[in-house]
């Protein structure tokens, strides 16, 4: 009786009902009381949790040597602390805006040509009837997902160097001149992207035909009872249902926006090609670990991660404007 009377709603002044709101101590109760029903589940859960608080939100904290001449031994707490120092130095050097320019177009390049590229794909396999063949394009596109980047360097040389390239055998046997792919900074940011079309364009195909298997399939049967044709049913439904995961994948590629890949760039960069491939990573792995200015190169990555944010939280407030589902 006591516990019916205590969830019983009182009244406002204009007779309208007010609920009880629950207790911070009984909303933890609670939680506590769903992860115990569930343990397996938070189980599995728990290493990714882990993953990201030991490797992603941690090593946050060292974030401040940027604004400290940073000394090993020292450590964060005794180095002398400097402020801006670093920001200052980093924005007056001349080769900032080198450095912002090859890593913005490399940026525009992926975003323009390997965006679109998975939302295509998914929706020509989508069309396809038969499953068996269906699955085996799946498969062969998506393998290279787990290829490692020093193993794309590899088949890249090989097919593209001078000296016995398959590319540039091809182009002697036919007449032609052969072109040193490799060194050249005219060919430098379209074989990054190409590498990056091959390698990860399956991946994201996955993701967008996961999207299209929860597509009611009534909608098409109405569609073509209404002598709607492919197109139609293509622009109608079909693209619609993507609509939410295209808008979402944007503003978490907006994320990694300046985020070129230091493996892919250090693996492909040379002498010939550093005017246009050297960018914020491989700028910052120099000056860490080559050149112990640990303080300089966090400041590199702070800056990065700064522009990262701000294009995150514009893009989700730009999206929300217009009605459709941000990433929170």
């Amino acid at each position: 009786m006591r516990r019916a009377a205590a969830s019983k709603p009182g009244n406002r002044a204009d007779g309208s009902a007010i609920w009880p709101q629950p207790s911070e101590r009984g909303y933890f109760r609670q939680l506590l009381l769903d992860i115990g029903k569930e343990k397996l589940l938070y189980a599995m859960l728990l290493p990714g949790l882990l993953f990201f608080v030991l490797f992603k939100y941690l090593p946050m904290l060292g974030v401040v040597i940027a604004f400290q001449d940073y000394q090993p031994f020292a450590g964060i707490l005794h180095s002398q602390w400097v402020g801006l120092k670093h920001f200052q130095r980093f924005f007056a050097d001349p080769a900032f805006w080198m450095l912002f320019r090859n890593t913005l177009v490399l940026a525009v390049y992926n975003l323009l040509f390997f965006f679109p590229l998975p939302i295509i794909l998914a929706l020509m396999l989508n069309e396809v009837r038969k499953q068996a063949y269906k699955r085996i394009v799946q498969t062969v596109i998506y393998v290279p997902h787990f290829i490692s980047w020093v193993v794309v360097a590899g088949l890249t040389y090989t097919m593209l160097t001078t000296e016995g390239g398959i590319v540039n055998e091809t182009l002697a046997s036919i007449g032609g001149d052969k072109i040193n792919f490799l060194l050249s900074p005219d060919w430098f940011r379209t074989m990054i992207t190409s590498q990056v079309i091959w390698k990860e364009m399956g991946w994201g195909t996955v993701i967008f035909l996961a999207a299209l298997a929860g597509v009611d399939l009534q909608q098409y049967e109405a569609a073509r009872i209404d002598g709607a044709n492919r197109w139609q049913q293509l622009w109608h439904i079909t693209l619609p249902a993507l609509k939410t995961t295209i808008v979402i994948l944007l503003i978490l590629r907006l994320g990694s926006f300046l985020d070129s890949g230091f493996e892919q760039i250090f693996l492909m960069l040379n002498s010939g090609n550093r005017d246009v491939a050297e960018v914020f990573d491989t700028y910052a792995y120099t000056s860490g670990l080559l050149n112990a200015q640990f303080s300089y190169s966090t400041t590199v990555g702070l800056f990065k991660s700064a522009v990262s944010l701000i294009l995150v939280l514009s893009a989700n407030t730009l999206v929300k404007k217009f009605g459709e589902e941000g990433v929170y």
